[in-house]
């Protein structure tokens, strides 16, 4: 991709003094402690990607942006975002990412009017599709959640995309420990700090189909704690009037996917043969009413767009905290953190309750309470 000259002796990296002799830097897609993403047009080409700098730091260890750099190398899939290429200077590590500009998945459901079953289930063939690749290749996303999945085009019948690597991880004998994700999608086994494996993927996965169907969690609690409980007893409903015109064939798929114990889960490959993923049993009644409107009250995209921007790509979570993007008021800005792990917690569906939490920084709150808190996972949680 790069000039001949810039490149260097190593095989996973171009070296370069000068990043802007390959680049024509257009505009900030969005900033964080120790990196900005950009969007950019390669001079040779004219192509747009979205460019990742990485500032060299004590703080930000090699290792870390390593893994993440080994994970996406080795990732070649229609739904999942592209590293292109990969430079360094003396002061910077660059990813040349792909550009994902279709919008993220809940705008896109807003947007439309209508909106199935059907159409949950196309979105979540993709994803499963993806994810399937993904653990064939021993590889562990970890983080799986509606706002790292982001249409590639703006157009209609744009592609689903799966994006943010910094939690992933390369599979060492099928078993992992570190308790990472975001709660309210991460499995009961990673909360109970056990060695857990791909079944978290498919998890969080079930997460997923639930809010596309009803547009509120599975999993909420107006504490930390009493949420992790929650997940751990692996205790949802399937409430009502939100589920009544959901079919039973929806609630099975859902079922297999939520289950407690991790070898009883479905795989990706088990969910892609069930019958609302393969078969006709989705339906095609219209939801966009009841889904759209909890959407709307349950995932204020002022929340969500804190952890990704529509058009950047690929956030290094891990170690780096992307500050308030898009078009966020200062109040809300405010409430964001930089802290070594960013995490979000969805809200309770009902407007009668808040989420609460010890707090462990003070913070300015923007409409919806924001509390930095502790939990079992070890790490600080964004809510």
């Amino acid at each position: 991709m790069g000039r001949k000259e810039e490149e260097g002796s190593g095989s996973w990296k171009k070296q370069t003094s000068n990043i802007r002799k390959t680049f024509i830097f257009m505009e900030a897609l969005g900033s964080g402690a120790f990196s900005e993403v950009f969007l950019v047009k390669q001079k040779s080409t004219g192509q747009l990607f979205a460019l990742k700098c990485i500032k060299k730091s004590p703080l930000n260890r090699d290792s870390s942006l390593e893994n993440e750099i080994a994970v996406l190398k080795k990732i070649k899939h229609e739904n999942i975002v592209t590293l292109e290429d990969i430079y360094e200077s003396t002061t910077h590590f660059y990813l040349v990412m792909q550009l994902v500009s279709g919008g993220e998945l809940f705008d896109r459901i807003l947007e439309r009017g209508v909106y199935t079953e059907k159409d949950a289930s196309l979105v979540i063939h993709q994803v499963l599709t993806a994810v399937k690749y993904l653990h064939e290749n021993g590889i562990v996303h970890r983080d799986l959640k509606p706002e790292n999945l982001l249409y590639l085009t703006p157009e209609e019948n744009s592609k689903i995309m799966i994006t943010d690597f910094g939690l992933s991880k390369m599979e060492q004998n099928g078993i992992m420990s570190t308790a990472c994700g975001t709660p309210g999608y991460v499995a009961p086994e990673v909360l109970a700090q056990k060695p857990y494996s791909k079944a978290v993927d498919c998890w969080s996965i079930g997460v997923i189909t639930y809010i596309l169907l009803c547009g509120y969690p599975p999993f909420y609690e107006e504490t930390e704690s009493k949420l992790f409980e929650k997940i751990k007893e692996g205790y949802y409903e399937f409430e009502s009037p939100f589920w009544d015109d959901i079919s039973e064939s929806a609630k099975d798929f859902i079922r297999h996917l939520l289950e407690k114990n991790p070898s009883a889960r479905f795989t990706c490959e088990e969910a892609l043969r069930h019958p609302w993923i393969n078969g006709n049993t989705a339906l095609h009644r219209d939801i966009y009413p009841s889904v759209s409107a909890q959407i709307q009250k349950n995932f204020a995209k002022s929340k969500w767009r804190q952890a990704f921007n529509a058009a950047a790509v690929v956030h290094h979570m891990k170690k780096l905290h992307m500050n308030g993007m898009g078009d966020n008021s200062p109040t809300e800005q405010s409430s964001i953190i930089a802290i070594s792990l960013s995490l979000s917690v969805p809200f309770h569906p009902f407007p009668s309750s808040h989420f609460k939490s010890e707090v462990l920084v003070p913070v300015k709150t923007s409409k919806h309470s924001s509390h930095c808190g502790t939990g079992q996972t070890g790490v600080c949680l964004i809510m």
